[in-house]
């Protein structure tokens, strides 16, 4: 997880690529990172060593603030007491995202996420009964309408939306619209949001600390008993989601079909957001059915950070997530993508700017060369000083834009380390390709200067010293680093792995990486 991830999602979600808006990052402790940020800008030549020295006693002590309990029923709690403004970040993490999904069924994990922001049995209603039985209506309805589309019955299956529509009309009077919202907000909460992304679901919003209860009473209630509430409207809002991010953007088509060609058995391959066909035919008790496998309180991290005291998160999260019941583990992802023997390819002819995509499988991210991956991505797109930068957009002048993805569309598992290239006018695609094989080579052949080496890693210290502001960063670090590595003490240890990367290491990971049989290539051309 590097800080050039986060900027090549920037540069690509403009394009509609995920569903996701944004990726995980190592975030700390503002107070912190202003001291350490003076203290790096007094020392300018100083040695890595004296560098290390200075930081790392800052981070064993916000380490040493962390604790954590486990409920009865499974639910894991971390909490980080920052008493520095009456502020908390709170983070609910589900280990659940599109990679868990089976085929037939895509798009779930998404679909859900987009259902738990419509209130619950209390919230969001002024007549539950008088709803429920109203679902009931209409999802008898729908089953009807997927028996006369598989039929061809275009005249039954006309009818039969209209009734929908009456129903769903009749069941909006009862619906008071986004109420949730509305309560967070009027309690001075900030940034309620949720992502999907291949491998997580992510729920988190900021409070004033003396609302901790609030918190605990809301999230505990729209996950114990969720009310998939306005589902057959929500269908449409979804589908017009991906019309705009993949059906009418012909780099998201690009996107997807490299997933599809680049994967053969597991499951990111497919879209984050499904595909179209299922999003059509996904009933409620798909969802339903979705949440009670996925969302057992042993599958939920919850992440509190700011001006807290552990003991009392300790408590309120007994008496509210404490109803919930244990169930039974979720089943885990055991598709194991094969070794890539041969190189792959396509082309898409569509309207648009010519891109260029190039994507080799890397390992996932508790690989023990994780940190040279992420050297790897600085030495080669970090920047205007990079090497791809400076020799296919400056040098050459061949691309417009030219960056990475180390560890698309996940890394929990074996994914890819993508390079993409908008082709300069003028120019081709298979230039493109001939210069970034030419910088690869050199990575594959020769060693990297130490001085070199040495920006990068500064680089990556800088960029970490930069993040370390955001209490909602560091719950989502706490959270990812448990559910991915099994802990989050190892989001601690990122330090001492960048220090720990040589030259040697970045020539043999980029050796046995960047193998043409290891490589899928997608051209995305203009129809002209």
């Amino acid at each position: 997880m590097t800080a050039m991830n986060q900027t090549c999602n920037q540069a690509l979600s403009k394009s509609g690529l995920f569903k996701f808006r944004g990726w995980p990052r190592v975030v700390w402790s503002l107070a912190l990172g202003l001291l350490l940020m003076l203290a790096w800008l007094s020392w300018p030549q100083a040695s890595w060593a004296r560098e290390a020295t200075a930081i790392q006693p800052y981070l064993d002590r916000v380490e040493g603030q962390v604790n954590e309990f486990t409920l009865d029923n499974g639910m894991k709690f971390i909490v980080l007491e920052r008493h520095r403004a009456p502020v908390a970040a709170f983070m609910i993490y589900a280990k659940v995202g599109a990679a868990d999904e089976v085929d037939g069924k895509t798009g779930v994990a998404h679909y859900l996420e987009h259902m738990a922001f419509k209130g619950t049995q209390n919230i969001g209603t002024e007549d539950y009964a008088a709803e429920q039985a109203l679902f009931q209506q209409m999802d008898a309805v729908f089953d009807q309408i997927l028996v006369a589309r598989e039929a061809g019955d275009a005249e039954q299956v006309e009818a039969l939306e209209t009734e929908l529509d009456q129903l769903q009309a009749e069941a909006a009077t009862h619906v008071i619209q986004n109420e949730f919202g509305q309560i967070v907000e009027g309690a001075g909460g900030v940034g309620l949001n949720a992502t999907t992304s291949a491998d997580a679901t992510r729920y988190f919003y900021s409070l004033p600390s003396n609302k901790l209860e609030l918190w605990m009473s809301l999230e505990s209630e729209r996950f114990l008993e969720p009310v998939f509430r306005e589902f057959h409207e929500e269908r449409q809002v979804i589908l017009e989601e991906r019309r705009m991010r993949v059906d009418n953007s012909p780099i998201g088509k690009m996107i997807e079909t490299l997933q599809d060609t680049a994967f053969q058995e597991h499951p990111y391959r497919r879209p984050i957001i499904g595909y179209q066909i299922d999003i059509e035919n996904t009933t409620r008790q798909d969802i339903q059915n979705f949440y009670q496998v996925h969302y057992g309180p042993d599958n939920l991290i919850a992440a509190v950070v700011g001006d807290v005291e552990t003991e009392q998160v300790r408590q309120l999260a007994e008496t509210y997530f404490g109803r919930y019941e244990q169930r039974q583990p979720p089943p885990t992802v055991t598709e194991e993508e094969p070794p890539q023997t041969e190189p792959r390819e396509f082309t898409l002819t569509l309207p648009s700017q010519p891109w260029y995509m190039a994507g080799f499988h890397r390992p996932a991210i508790t690989d023990a060369d994780n940190q040279v991956y992420a050297m790897i991505e600085s030495l080669l797109v970090q920047g205007r000083t990079s090497r791809l930068y400076q020799a296919l957009v400056e040098d050459q002048q061949l691309a417009l834009n030219v960056g990475c993805l180390n560890g698309f569309p996940g890394d929990r598992y074996p994914s890819l380390f993508l390079f993409y290239a908008l082709t300069a006018p003028g120019q081709s695609t298979a230039a493109v390709a001939d210069a970034l094989e030419t910088q690869i080579e050199r990575l594959r052949t020769e060693p990297v200067s130490a001085t070199e080496l040495e920006r990068v890693k500064t680089q990556a210290r800088a960029g970490l010293l930069r993040s370390l502001s955001s209490d909602r960063g560091m719950a989502s670090l706490l959270t990812e680093y448990e559910a991915k590595t099994g802990s989050w003490r190892n989001g601690f240890d990122e330090l001492a792995q960048i220090s720990a990367v040589t030259a040697a290491d970045v020539q043999r990971v980029a050796a046995t990486t960047f193998r043409p049989e290891n490589r899928t290539v997608g051209e995305l051309l203009p129809q002209s």
